[in-house]
């Protein structure tokens, strides 16, 4: 994943801009104008046949069900032949490098990819070598020249958000932090990005914020009020409910003062809000995904007090449109000025705003989760 250039900060996309390039995609018949690079509506370029594989790293999280969704949806809008291929659980490196292989040996045209991990690289290096299209989803490689170009949401930008978020909640009392992370033996850039973000949100220094879990365990925060912090742990989710509630357990095995839950994505922050109930323990829940539910339901019913939202359906219906695009008249799709990357965009959902933090409401944010209305 993403181990080099540091993300710069990003710019939040509005709501309406947001609506206006999903609301083809919703529709029954014809596909977005909203193709990145600019240029002709959709694939362009008449019926020259377009095979393209979407590799995802589960098909289970709701994030990456809404991914196949949208590139199946965007591949009939562009007649594009899609084939979706998921990992067994997230960090499964071998399933994805299986599948780089046979979309080389199907003599497909181009591979939408979110990386597992850096070990997919080489591979991914191998299918553009062969000429096929190589799109990151939503996880930036390291570096990021790996794929020809990445669709995804500024991962850091979303961590921000919720530890401004935060730190504005909090009124100036003590944070006693849980962080739940992705991982803790293999390096993902949604990963750091997000975590490291999240603290920088917050005004907690971060050593390196390319690395988990080298920071000052105690200290000050300097966000909203500021006040003094203390990290009570990181500990792995696999991005999963049941990893959420066992890292939580975990956490509170060590103290049962934690106030502060930031989670790598809904499910896991589902399943930290199942342990803090059963020990009886009241704190405050942050994530990133906002996908319906359980993300926006979560924040309505108080579950989560705040999430960053994503647009993963968007990510894949352009990338879909990206490759046929390119493969039937050249056109290559570009980045975001002044970034490495696609940036489609993010927004902090929440019911209890905070004054200087940019967000929307549950209600709001219903209409347009996972880009797909």
């Amino acid at each position: 994943m993403h181990r080099g250039t540091r993300l710069a900060r990003r710019i939040l996309v509005p709501v309406a801009l947001l609506s206006s390039a999903v609301l083809a995609l919703a529709a029954c018949g014809g596909s977005s104008d909203n193709t990145a690079g600019g240029g002709a509506s959709g694939g362009g370029g008449g019926d020259k046949p377009v095979s393209v594989t979407l590799i995802t790293k589960t098909s289970t999280n709701p994030f990456f069900i809404a991914m196949q969704q949208g590139a199946e949806q965007a591949g009939k809008d562009n007649n594009v032949k899609v084939t979706t291929v998921a990992g067994k659980a997230d960090g499964d490196e071998q399933t994805q490098i299986d599948a780089i292989e046979a979309a080389i040996a199907r003599g497909d045209q181009g591979i939408l990819i979110t990386p597992a991990t850096d070990a997919v690289n080489p591979k991914i290096q191998e299918a553009r070598d062969a000429g096929l299209y190589v799109i990151a989803l939503d996880t930036p490689p390291n570096p990021p020249n790996v794929v020809d170009i990445t669709f995804a949401t500024d991962n850091f930008k979303a961590g921000e958000l919720i530890g401004k978020w935060m730190a504005g909640t909090l009124n100036g009392g003590d944070a006693n932090i849980a962080l739940l992370d992705l991982f803790n033996d293999k390096v993902a850039s949604v990963d750091y990005n997000r975590d490291q973000g999240f603290l920088t949100g917050m005004g907690i220094d971060t050593k390196d914020k390319q690395k988990n879990g080298d920071e000052d365990k105690s200290g000050k925060y300097t966000g909203g009020k500021g006040g003094n912090y203390t990290i009570v742990c990181n500990e792995p989710t696999q991005g999963a409910t049941d990893g959420g509630k066992t890292a939580m357990e975990t956490c509170l095995a060590k103290s049962k003062n934690i106030n502060t839950v930031y989670t790598i994505n809904e499910p896991a922050a589902v399943g930290a809000s199942g342990a803090l109930n059963d020990a009886g323990v009241k704190a405050t829940i942050v994530s990133v995904d906002g996908g319906c539910d359980p993300g926006i339901k979560a924040v309505k019913d108080g579950t989560i007090g705040a999430t960053s939202q994503q647009y993963p359906l968007k990510m894949a219906q352009l990338g879909v449109e990206a490759i046929a695009k390119f493969v039937r008249t050249g056109e290559k799709p570009t980045t975001t000025p002044g970034l490495d990357f696609y940036d489609t965009g993010v927004q902090l959902v929440t019911d209890k705003p905070v004054e200087g933090v940019p967000s929307i409401t549950t209600d709001e944010a219903e209409k347009i989760c996972w880009g797909a209305k």
